[in-house]
């Protein structure tokens, strides 16, 4: 016989599937620009909201809970406990300011899809512009005028930012964050996300800010000293850290491959997606949301001995026409494609363990994606998987000439990252009658040059993580992450002396990361696979590493590989996948993955073969 706590169960998690699936649909149509239905999905957003923070659940979990026999039970019911803990809102005004933060959330975002940014393209014409396009344009235009626009596109959003909408946001926050019992809303955030205080985490940021201190201007001096001091301008920075390389690197990393190097190689890793359904939406479009993400409208789980395999959507935001992004476009396919493998492996008998959201920590689900895409910097990835159109491997000198150019600037782009959490700490604790445009643009500017040395490449404000709040005050997450990623490298280098194709590695992340979802904290994690504990110290040492070393690592890395047998195709991911652009489908492996492959191709190709900019 069921029991009334086992029957309880299987009905919060049909309910939760429910709300939680017609919402993430929503999301995708509307952040794919395929839909406009922008008012039923804040309806949506609004139902899943309220379903997460009803206080009547608590109660009779915790009832069920009591009542409950057997372990795998009890961890379910316990599971949803640490779920509604984490997003009850008890308070009734509490519950009428997130009402009001959702509206006023879907009301910024349909007004940011109506804007209209331009840039100049390397024929000096003025084109619609992105953030993808501007980003690609600042790393790799030898153009300096289209560098200097990209940068002014960057700016114009940032005012557009401060001046519709977002600073009465962030009032609304604080107003919600203390209605439930918090300082403001960066406290709020950061111990729910992280079940860490502002103190704590900002203890482990100073930490890696100080390690890395002396490198970070050592780079900019070093750069100063080559280039000259027009280098260090922030439209200039990417371009002479990288610009050459990233231009040579281009003809070896092409789009039209990217989806057989992430097929390939995640097979050869051994990572499997348990029968998952994925929907991948890769290219660059007008209206299409300006930032690649990955969520999951089903999430994996057991219910009754039965799997119910994930259905995770991700995306990217790849434009094969212009220089770098065929290397942008393959890291956020690696990156996005980890994260997918992650929920689709969560193995708990509940839904509330495979999301993405609080007691999920951004820290831990950012390790899985950040993991996977560390790999595509690797001397052996390169050599095995970097390919021209002759079919001829990249060269060593090639390889060496981006650690020469990148690894002075490896403290530099992780400190980047530290920037938001201190912008965003100090512009939620400023007064309200304090925070006008002029302040708040010019506490962004203040924090650039405290943290970075100069005025950042990517201003703070056109980071579009700001303006959701499920990314608000949670970007310190990647930095986190990064930490984690270095040791769990560590860890598998010190086993088995390499990582590329390395087949021991996808079962091993699926074991001791993926698994046990949110049911275990970031740092049992880590701890159950590496045996350590968090750690800052392995990611400052990295970035502290001088060229010579890394070209010295990334040469035993090559000969390593040379004296490996060779490695075979590894088994199917063990997943249906879509790739879409917008409403078409360019190509799914209904048929073979090698059809699949072959189809994309053949359509990026067709669609973009001629249109490169020139070098």
């Amino acid at each position: 016989m069921i029991s009334n706590a086992r029957n309880y169960l299987n009905q919060l998690n049909a309910d939760y599937l429910k709300v939680h699936r017609r919402k993430e649909d929503l999301f995708w149509s509307t952040y794919m620009g395929t839909s406009d239905d922008q008012a039923g999905f804040t309806a949506a957003e609004q139902a899943y909201k309220a379903f997460c923070a009803d206080p009547a659940r608590l109660p009779v979990l915790r009832a069920m809970l009591a009542e409950a026999e057997g372990a795998d039970l009890k961890r379910g019911l316990g599971g949803w406990i640490a779920f509604f803990e984490c997003n009850v809102i008890e308070d009734p005004q509490a519950a009428v300011l997130m009402d009001e933060l959702v509206a006023a959330e879907a009301e910024l975002f349909a007004r940011r899809k109506e804007l209209k940014l331009t840039l100049l393209d390397e024929q000096g014409r003025q084109v619609a512009g992105s953030l993808p396009a501007a980003s690609a344009s600042l790393a790799a235009s030898a153009d300096e005028a289209v560098r200097q626009s990209a940068l002014a596109m960057f700016h114009t959003l940032e005012q557009w930012v401060v001046d519709n909408g977002y600073l009465a946001i962030v009032t609304l926050r604080n107003r919600f964050a203390r209605a439930m019992g918090y300082r403001d809303y960066f406290d709020y955030k950061v111990r729910k996300n992280e079940q860490m205080s502002p103190e704590q985490l900002f203890t482990v940021l100073d930490d890696f800010i100080a390690r890395t201190e002396d490198r970070v201007h050592l780079g900019l001096a070093e750069l100063k000293g080559a280039k000259g001091e027009a280098a260090l301008l922030p439209h200039n920075l990417r371009y002479f850290v990288s610009g050459d390389v990233t231009r040579q690197l281009d003809p070896y990393v092409p789009f039209s491959r990217a989806l057989k190097d992430w097929v390939e190689s995640f097979r050869r890793l051994g990572i499997q997606y348990r029968e998952a359904t994925l929907t991948l939406d890769l290219l660059t479009r007008e209206g299409k949301y300006e930032n690649g993400f990955c969520h999951g409208p089903v999430p994996s789980f057991w219910q009754e001995g039965e799997w119910v395999p994930a259905v995770v959507n991700f995306t990217s935001l790849a434009n094969p026409a212009q220089v770098g992004s065929g290397w942008n476009g393959l890291n956020t396919l690696f990156h996005e494609g980890g994260h997918a493998a992650h929920f689709a492996n969560v193995t708990g008998n509940a839904p509330c363990f495979s999301q993405e959201f609080p007691p999920t920590s951004m820290a831990y689900a950012e390790t899985q994606s950040m993991f996977c895409d560390s790999l595509l910097d690797d001397a052996d990835w390169l050599k095995g998987y970097a390919r021209n159109e002759a079919g001829e491997a990249i060269p060593d000198a090639l390889i060496k000439a981006m650690i020469e150019a990148r690894q002075p600037f490896r403290a530099f782009n992780e400190r980047q990252i530290a920037l938001v959490s201190y912008f965003e700490r100090d512009l939620y604790a400023m007064e309200d009658a304090e925070r006008t445009p002029a302040a708040v643009l010019a506490l962004a500017r203040q924090w650039e040059r405290r943290i970075l040395g100069v005025e950042s490449p990517r201003p703070l404000l056109a980071i579009p993580h700001l303006l959701n709040q499920e990314s608000a005050c949670a970007y310190h997450g990647y930095l986190l992450a990064l930490m984690a990623v270095e040791q769990t490298r560590a860890y598998f280098l010190r086993r088995d002396g390499y990582l590329t194709d390395n087949p021991r590695i996808g079962p091993d992340l699926a074991a001791h990361y993926w698994g046990p979802g949110n049911g275990m904290t970031h740092d049992q994690t880590l701890q159950s696979l590496t045996g350590e504990g968090f750690s800052a110290a392995p990611l400052a040492r990295v970035c502290n590493q001088s060229v010579e070393d890394a070209w010295a690592t990334a040469s035993a890395c090559m000969a390593g590989a040379r004296q490996r047998p060779p490695v075979g195709d590894g088994a199917p991911l063990n997943a249906h996948i879509r790739v879409v652009h917008g409403t078409e489908l360019i190509a799914d492996n209904s048929e073979s993955e090698a059809r699949m492959l072959a189809d994309f191709e053949t359509w990026i190709l067709r669609h973009y073969q001629g249109e490169s900019q020139p070098a």
